[in-house]
Parts: structure tokens; sequence; C-alpha cells
């Protein structure tokens, strides 16, 4: 419902209900700063952007580890809102479920007798409030990885005297409830179509790899079966034949290094950088994402229609050596950290059977989970792999073909639908949140 709006002249929040009044975020809502001196407090509580506040021993994946000296961590009670100033500007604020602590890089605040908290941590997760905050941060950079495509924010503090000085919309405490109460069922109710899209596309995935995966270690209409002598691959059709893929190679040979400087969009040769192939490629390509000139290049390394480039560097263990197979015509050249297989066999299912997780059991067996893993060509070389009939190899490769087309679409399908449900999560706490609506 639209409702009679006045303009608040400030550029994030534009015009707001003609009830509601500005004041600076340290007059709404209270920073509690306590420290946990005595230690009293032993539970710890992380936040994270996916959950919210969560118990720190349910918390997966990187972060700062807790620190055994407790006692500078800093008090949560029920309700109070938590926020990391090194991530504010990603929507890294939640309501906190629980009494407990939490890392002294957090700030955290308490509602008063005119502030509902859920009403102003859905302001905190409103966009154009953390777009705004960006400008706080005094030197918050995003920077692009040159070697392997991904960005890595690098993130300076929020000052706590800069955001609790920054002026916010201040509605009636009973409208700040009815927004959180609207908010609470909405944003449920879009989380939870979200996660069951994300749950959809995780299964279909899996059931792509396992259907890739049996298909190119068992065929298709296959009956008679012998033991490979390989653990990860298993019985195999018996006219199957085992092999070393040195012995199956033409060649195995390394790229040469193509920095990000020398890719040019209006370059005169195709070329294919290793972090490419992991954040840009598929299964096949036959047009790169990336051109140079080929006067810029020392000792250029060519590559041929069907050659496959495995990734020799990456940050996962289970997907490092990821493969892709160069299906074009135009001359194209490899970058360094790049192993490239020349051989005879069907392009396609070579690529398939080499990415499928048996074989990627192999390219990872004996690696430790470091920050960056290698792999070598002469590892690569001694993979073993199962080779059928090459008319075998091309009907298997066909039919993984129209499957992975097949699924690829509906998995697209419903990317778009989870980025919709999220523009238009984005789009409702905005407007509830800055009184453009009337709920």
């Amino acid at each position: 419902m639209k409702r009679e709006l006045i303009d608040s002249n400030i550029e994030w929040l534009g015009k707001i209900p003609t009830s509601w009044i500005l004041q600076p975020l340290k007059r709404v809502i209270n920073e509690r700063n306590e420290l946990n001196k005595s230690e009293k407090e032993t539970f710890l509580l992380s936040l994270t952007i996916q959950d919210g506040i969560i118990p720190y021993s349910e918390k997966n994946g990187g972060g700062n580890k807790a620190k055994e000296d407790i006692s500078k961590y800093k008090i949560v009670k029920k309700n109070d809102i938590v926020i990391n100033s090194m991530n504010v500007v990603v929507g890294a604020s939640g309501i906190s479920k629980y009494d407990g602590l939490v890392s002294p890089v957090y700030y955290v605040f308490s509602e008063t007798n005119k502030s509902c908290g859920r009403f102003y941590n859905y302001l905190f997760l409103n966009q154009t409030f953390e777009n705004h905050l960006f400008g706080l941060g005094n030197g918050i950079l995003v920077k692009i990885n040159e070697d392997n495509g991904k960005m890595n924010t690098i993130r300076k503090k929020i000052p706590i005297d800069k955001l609790k000085n920054e002026f916010v919309p201040v509605p009636p405490l009973e409208e700040q409830i009815k927004i959180s109460n609207y908010l609470d069922d909405k944003v449920s109710l879009i989380d939870d179509t979200i996660k069951n899209n994300k749950r959809e596309i995780e299964l279909l995935e899996e059931y792509k790899n396992q259907r890739i995966n049996e298909l190119v270690t068992k065929g298709i209409n296959s009956s008679d079966y012998k033991y490979s002598g390989i653990e990860s691959i298993g019985d195999i059709p018996k006219d199957w034949k085992v092999r070393k893929l040195k012995f199956v190679a033409n060649s195995i040979s390394k790229g040469n290094g193509i920095t990000r400087e020398e890719v040019h969009e209006n370059g005169d040769i195709q070329c294919v950088r290793y972090g490419e192939i992991y954040t840009k490629y598929n299964n096949f390509f036959d047009k790169t994402f990336s051109k140079t000139y080929i006067n810029q290049i020392t000792s250029p390394k060519y590559i041929s229609k069907g050659d496959i480039l495995f990734a020799a560097t990456g940050e996962l263990l289970e997907e490092i050596g990821k493969n892709i197979v160069y299906l074009g015509d135009e001359p194209c050249i490899a970058g360094g950290d790049i192993i490239i297989l020349n051989h005879s066999q069907e392009p396609r299912y070579l690529n398939y059977l080499l990415n499928s997780k048996s074989i990627q059991e192999q390219k990872s067996f004996g690696k430790s989970k470091l920050k960056v893993v290698h792999i070598y060509p002469n590892e690569i070389s001694n993979i073993k792999i199962i080779l059928p009939s090459l008319n075998e190899q091309k009907e298997i490769a066909n039919y993984l073909d129209k499957m992975v087309i097949q699924l690829d679409k509906v998995i697209k399908y419903r990317m778009q639908i989870i980025e919709k449900l999220e523009e238009y999560k984005k789009s409702l706490i905005y407007e509830a949140v800055t009184g453009k609506i009337e709920v």
C-alpha cells in the first residue's frame, strides 16, 4: 500500500512517511560493549551472512579461529543485533537467539524502549544502506586475483563512531514491530523457497555427476564385467582396457605464462589461463573468454582441437586438476599452470572420464588440504584410466552430451528462480524499512 511520503534529504533513504523521524543510530539503539573479563560466559557464537548468529560449534568453512583467551570477547544477549564491522557492507548482520560471546571485531547493539532490534537488523540487511556504508570503511577494495579470476576483498574496519552517527529512519515503535513481523513472515517464505531450489540444484548436480561416473566406467549397455584393478573404479566391461594416461597420450606438456596485463579484448589470438578453467568453462569450449597479442608472448604454447587442459593449481583439494577440452578450430594458446594432454581418443569421452569422481580420487590422492594445491605433469601421466573402443567412446559421449544439456537447462532455470527471489527479497526489505510501502 502506498502512503504519503516526504523527502528525507538522505540519498540512500529517499522519501519516508510523514510520521517517521530521523535520528543518529546512537540515539536509537545502544552499543553493548561488555567484555567477558570474568570469563563467566563460555558459549561462543559466530555470525554468518547466510544463517545469521549461530553457535560457533556449528560453523563451517573458513574464517578466523576462536582464540583460547575469551576474556576479550564481547558479551551478547538474546535479541541483540550483532554486526561484523569488516563485512557489514555485504550483509553480515544478525539477531542473536542466544546469550553468549562474539569476536571483538563484532559490534553489538541492544534495542531500547523506542526501538525494535529486528527492525534495525533488517535495516542493516537493506542493500541500499549497505552500499552507503561501503564508503565509511576508508578504503574497502575489491581486487580480482589475476591467476584464478576470483574476487578478493581487502577490508578495512568501519569505525564505530562513524556508524553510530549515521542518521537512520525511526518509525513509531508499534510500526517497527509490525514491519518486523511482516518481514519475518515474508523473508522466511522466500528463504525457504530459495533453500528448496538450491537443494534441487544440489540433487541435480549429484545425479548428473553420478550418471557421468557410471556411464564412463560401466558403459551404456554392458552386462559382462571384470575387475579393473583400480579401487576407485571397480568393475568395468570385460572388453575395456586399463591404461596409464601416459601410454594413451601423444604428449603431456605445460603451457607458458600469460599475465593479466597481457590479456586484451581485441587481441589477435585466443588464450586460456588456468584460473579460467575453474571460473569460466564447464566441460567443452570452442571459443575462449580471453585473447592476447601473440607477439607479446615468449614461446607461446599452442593447443590443438581435442586437447584436454588441466588446471595444475587450485584452492580446493576436491577440484584440483579440473579439466576441459578444446573443440575449436582457431589458433589458441595455453597459459602457465595448465597441463596439456594431446591424444588420439574421443576427446569428449576422455574429458568426461578424467573429470569423473573415480578419476578425481586419483588426482587428489595423497595431497594435503593446503591453501594452494598443486598437481604435476608426472602425476597426470600416471593416472589409470579405462578405455572402450573409439565407437563406444563416441556413443557414451553423445549420450552424456544430451543428458548434460537437459539437466543443465533445469539447473539454469532453478538458478534464475533463486536470482529473482533474491532480488525480490532485497526490494521487499528496502521498501518496508524505508516506509515506501505500508504493511
